[in-house]
């Protein structure tokens, strides 16, 4: 089909092409261009609305004039049919194809294998031409009927049209009114930062005048001095007013040395002299009231401790002399240091002289172990000492109640000579000490707080110290209590320990100095002791007695004092020493027994004076140590001794033949016992065997003082007996014809009973 404008029902346009003034000839194939359409058609749209006109190129008078008619036909408006003036559009068949690339063609194909469109067309033997033109026709139509979608809503694109017109006339009003606020706000922020500029000067102005009116108000609040101030310093009493204004004017005086900016200050010229003249008076007035202050420790009967405390609350006077008169803290310190050493030296004079009325003399150089009792007067010397006192020597006793005591303050000298009381050294020794530590304790932390020099306390104690020295040395060197110097150890680690739970240094090399005193002499007396055991004269010491000697007595309460004190402490010289002492007493008892004539004797005595040390030991509290180990061990071993003794004397022959005849022993027939060797000793036995336990036990009633040991004894005895007489019968048993010795022989029951009866008195 060949498109043209020719049409039976559209005879007003004139046959020309679609597109005009371009000959046949010059065509290519149509390809469809929406963007060409469009504009083609917007130009006949616009004459439609009669803004626009159409082009005149290609159009006739008459075919202007005959869209009008057809708009206003019958006076209402018709559907513009575009087919009517286009018609169909052909597609040239002689299209050139040698100008077409196959490049790619092969991939394309390929591309084009699996398609179900392509595959469809194929199918149907449908030329890809035809086809081609087909669809070509089919998006004209849809373009044209876009076309036409577009002239239909003309009227409405005019009016939206016109509405975007006024839209943009009242957008460029407010365009208008906007440019003008902007403007008006521009001038409104310059205004704003002006203002902020002005503000922030005015601000950092303020801030430089108040740095300027504080550093200027406390220039003149300190360097002022204010009238109420000069009454006070002048006129006023040292009390806790005058101790703040005197604080008020050190801070003063301080802020003047101290700023070199008030130094050039005209203000100071007139503040100064007044300033210097107020330092000087409050200098004099301190001084004076201190002075007088310490003045009245000297007086007598005075609490030194009380008016410390109430001198302790102007202690602020010592710093105001320590900062701005040291001379003047140097001559009150001086004063304190001169008035305390002599009130506290005079204190303890006193107190020295009070405790010596009160002291009673335990031991002499005489009160050693291994000296005779006639050579030490004892018989007339009751009448000077307590025999009490005697006793004390070598026990501990009650002196052990000092340790106890430690903590309890020192004692009032006036109230026990009231009472008639006296006490041994180291009671005194205790009382002085902590009378010393408590003073001392006071001083120091007085001496810290008030004057804030620890140095102090040297000075003032120089002079206590030597006076209790002096004292201790003189008592020390005529000391020959080994008990009491020993208390006296234990009592000065006490109070070390107290002074270091106070955490109070001062009195460290003190105790040291006394405690390197005390263990020196101890040794010297230990030696002493020790010395009299070795050298002991044996003849003078013995006495024709087997109870235990009185030399053993003195040496177990003094070796059971010595190992109590030693309980806690573990000193291994102290148990050196005790063990040197063992040897000694040892070798001076085994002298005394070689004096009795009969071993038995000796063996008794022996027994005697080791159960007696063992049972000191005992009642000491302790377990005695080593030594009483070793004298366990001695006693056993002589305990036995004994036992085959008092047997051999009762039952000599049995023993013997026991020992000589068993049947252990029996090698042969030749060798056995015959009727006659034993038939003497079953019938001696059976004739006297309980007069003979009676005797033994009146001997050994007699022989021991411990009636426990001697019970313990004669048990053993019995029972030993009892094994004699047991092996005895089992000798009868083997001997032929012994059978006719059973009427004699004496049932083991009947001996057990008897054992039985004896364990029984006690």
């Amino acid at each position: 089909m060949k498109a043209q404008l020719t049409s039976p029902s559209n005879p007003h346009f004139p046959p020309t092409s679609i597109f005009p003034g371009t000959p046949r000839s010059e065509r290519r194939p149509v390809r469809s261009d929406p963007n060409t359409h469009r504009h083609r058609w917007q130009i006949w749209i616009g004459a439609r609305s009669g803004d626009l006109r159409p082009p005149t190129s290609g159009f006739t008078d008459a075919g202007m004039e005959a869209v009008p008619a057809a708009v206003a036909h019958d006076g209402q408006k018709q559907r513009f049919d575009l087919g009517v003036f286009v018609g169909d559009l052909p597609l040239d068949d002689d299209v050139a194809s040698d100008n077409e690339s196959l490049d790619g063609l092969e991939q394309e194909l390929q591309d084009c294998k699996n398609d179900e469109e392509v595959a469809n067309i194929l199918a149907n033997g449908i030329k890809m031409r035809d086809y081609t033109k087909g669809v070509e026709n089919s998006i004209r139509q849809v373009e044209l009927d876009s076309i036409q979608d577009y002239i239909t809503e003309s009227e409405n694109l005019v009016l939206l049209h016109d509405q975007i017109c006024d839209c943009d006339n009242i957008l460029s009003q407010m365009e208008t009114v906007l440019t003008g606020f902007q403007t008006e706000i521009g001038s409104i922020s310059s205004e704003i930062k002006v203002l902020q500029e002005k503000s922030m000067d005015m601000g950092l102005k303020l801030k430089n005048r108040k740095a300027a009116e504080c550093k200027l108000s406390k220039f003149v609040e300190d360097i002022i001095v204010p009238p109420r101030m000069i009454d006070i310093i002048v006129d006023g009493e040292v009390n806790d007013e005058y101790l703040k204004t005197v604080e008020i004017l050190s801070k003063k005086i301080k802020f003047i040395e101290a700023d070199s900016m008030v130094k050039s200050s005209k203000a100071l010229k007139d503040v100064q002299p007044e300033v210097e003249r107020l330092r000087q008076k409050a200098v004099s007035k301190i001084f004076e009231f201190i002075i007088q202050k310490f003045y009245a420790l000297r007086k007598p009967k005075t609490n030194i401790q009380i008016l410390q405390q109430s001198v302790l609350k102007y202690k602020y006077t010592i710093v105001f002399l320590k900062e701005h008169a040291k001379e003047i803290y140097a001559e009150v310190r001086a004063a304190y240091i001169d008035t305390m050493n002599k009130v506290l030296s005079a204190h303890f004079r006193a107190y020295i002289q009070a405790l010596e009325k009160l002291q009673l003399d335990i031991a002499t150089s005489t009160d050693l172990l291994g000296v005779e009792t006639r050579s030490t007067g004892y018989l007339f010397s009751i009448g000077k000492e307590p025999l009490k006192a005697r006793s004390s020597v070598f026990a501990l006793g009650e002196r052990i109640n000092v340790l106890k005591d430690i903590d309890q303050p020192a004692l009032i000298p006036h109230i026990a000579e009231a009472k008639s009381q006296k006490y041994p050294y180291e009671v005194l020794f205790r009382s002085l000490q902590k009378l010393l530590i408590d003073t001392a304790t006071s001083e120091y932390l007085f001496s810290d707080d008030f004057f804030g020099d620890e140095s102090l306390f040297q000075d003032i104690f120089a002079g206590p110290i030597q006076v209790v020295d002096e004292y201790f040395n003189a008592v020390l060197l005529n000391c020959y209590d080994a008990i009491g110097i020993m208390l006296m150890i234990r009592i000065m680690h006490q109070h070390q320990l107290i002074m270091f739970r106070r955490r109070i240094p001062c009195l460290d090399s003190y105790l040291d100095k006394v405690n390197m005193s005390l263990w020196p002499r101890f040794k010297m007396v230990f030696d002493l002791h020790l010395s009299s055991l070795r050298n002991a004269n044996i003849r003078t010491l013995w006495e024709d007695d087997v109870h235990p000697h009185y030399v053993t007595r003195r040496y177990a309460e003094f070796t059971a004092s010595l190992v109590h004190l030693n309980v806690e402490y573990g000193d291994g010289q102290l148990d050196l020493n005790l063990e040197r002492l063992r040897m000694a007493i040892e070798d001076l008892l085994v002298k005394l027994a070689k004096m009795f004539p009969k071993p038995k004797l000796q063996t008794v005595f022996l027994i005697n004076n080791y159960d007696l040390t063992i049972a000191i030991l005992k009642e000491a509290g302790t377990d005695g140590g080593k030594a009483q180990l070793h004298f366990e061990e001695v006693l056993k071993s002589n305990i036995a001794i004994y036992v085959e003794e008092l047997l051999l004397e009762h039952f000599s022959d049995l023993i013997k033949f026991v020992k000589t005849r068993t049947s252990e022993d029996a090698a042969s027939s030749s060798d056995k016992a015959s009727i006659g060797d034993v038939e003497p000793l079953v019938k001696d036995f059976a004739s006297r065997w309980k007069a003979a336990i009676e005797l033994m036990h009146k001997d050994v009633i007699t022989s021991f003082s411990n009636f426990l040991c001697g019970m313990e004894i004669l048990k053993a005895a019995l029972t030993q007996l009892l094994l004699y007489y047991t092996r005895l019968t089992e000798c009868v048993k083997r001997v032929n014809g012994g059978s006719s010795l059973n009427k004699d022989l004496v049932s083991i029951s009947s001996i057990l009973y008897e054992i039985k009866k004896y364990s029984r008195t006690f």
